[in-house]
């Protein structure tokens, strides 16, 4: 063969590089994607970055709500003004102890039911109805329910002067030692069925054979849900842990629809969204409020960082 027939082979057949592969932003998958999720970026940067932007910016100045003077720069003065606040202290205080007793135990609870509607008995589809029911109402039909449950003559005090006698009947919403109880009580109905539903999920996806070995190892019902059904769950745990943590420092609704007036008898329920809207709105005073939004966004932000690290590091131990 010459060396011409070798060239003209070469030339006929295909020896070109093959194409490149396009990456990054070239990809139609990646464009795709991108085309998908920007609905949801412009929304949270019009409704979440630029609020919380404008709200750092005023939180710097006398900016008020409606008002013939013009806005001035005042530095750090509303930051000294609300933690020189007695009132901004209590609504914190209010807040961690609502947060406090309902974290744990709201969890605790919710765990307790998926456990038990995850097990193989009768009715347990109606159980779960049941349960995730109080999740789909409305907070102020809900509160407007309870409020006349709550009533000194209402059903709730009808059945503790049945078991003690007649020697305890507290005007729950209208006392400063019972008002915040009440409220705790409504919110854990009202969020326990929420928490279900999601630990249900992650129990039911924790393998059947795992508890088949730790039985013929020997292990108990209590040693099998600690070795297991913990570990199987902790992620979903953690999730829980943060989401009711977040939620329960922003309690508002039912601090305000519940008492009489928002923040209840002698400020026992006022918490810091209360706080907040109060000055803000109420008071007009935009720049302060917007001050109480950004110290109480610090304060949420590190204690749910804080409680992710620490479940994570005692989940790995």
């Amino acid at each position: 063969m010459t060396t011409a027939d070798v060239s003209d082979a070469a030339e006929g057949s295909d020896l070109s590089p093959p194409p490149k592969e396009r990456t990054g932003f070239r990809r139609p998958d990646t464009r795709a994607g991108l085309l998908f999720v920007l609905p949801a970026i412009v929304l949270l940067t019009v409704f979440i970055i630029v609020p919380f932007g404008l709200a750092i910016a005023f939180s710097f100045t006398n900016q008020r709500l409606i008002s013939p003077l013009a806005t001035r720069f005042v530095g750090f003065e509303n930051y000294i003004d609300q933690f020189t606040d007695p009132l901004f202290w209590k609504s914190l205080w209010n807040n961690a102890r609502f947060s406090l007793f309902v974290v744990p135990v709201q969890t605790a609870l919710a765990l307790g039911l998926a456990v038990m509607v995850n097990q193989k008995i009768r009715g347990r589809v109606a159980f779960r109805t049941i349960y995730f029911t109080p999740v789909t109402v409305v907070m102020a039909a809900a509160a407007t329910i309870w409020v006349l449950l709550f009533q000194p003559n209402g059903l709730i005090n009808g059945f503790f002067e049945l078991i003690t006698f007649g020697n305890f009947n507290p005007e729950w919403l209208n006392d400063p030692t019972w008002a915040m109880w009440a409220i705790i009580a409504v919110s854990i109905w009202q969020g326990v069925g929420f928490q279900m539903i999601i630990l249900l999920a992650a129990l039911q996806d924790v393998p059947t054979e795992l508890y088949e070995a730790a039985a013929l190892d020997g292990a108990d019902t209590w040693q099998q849900f600690r070795n297991v059904t913990i570990p199987g769950i902790r992620n979903q745990l953690i999730f829980v842990l943060t989401v009711t943590t977040i939620l329960a420092m922003r309690l508002y609704d039912q601090p305000v629809l519940m008492p009489r007036s928002p923040g209840g008898p002698v400020d026992s329920t006022r918490t810091a969204m209360v706080h907040m809207i109060e000055i803000g709105y109420n008071r007009q005073a935009i720049g302060r409020g917007s001050t109480v939004a950004v110290i109480f966004f610090i304060i949420v932000l590190v204690l749910t960082l804080l409680q992710r690290r620490f479940l994570r590091e005692e989940s790995a131990q």
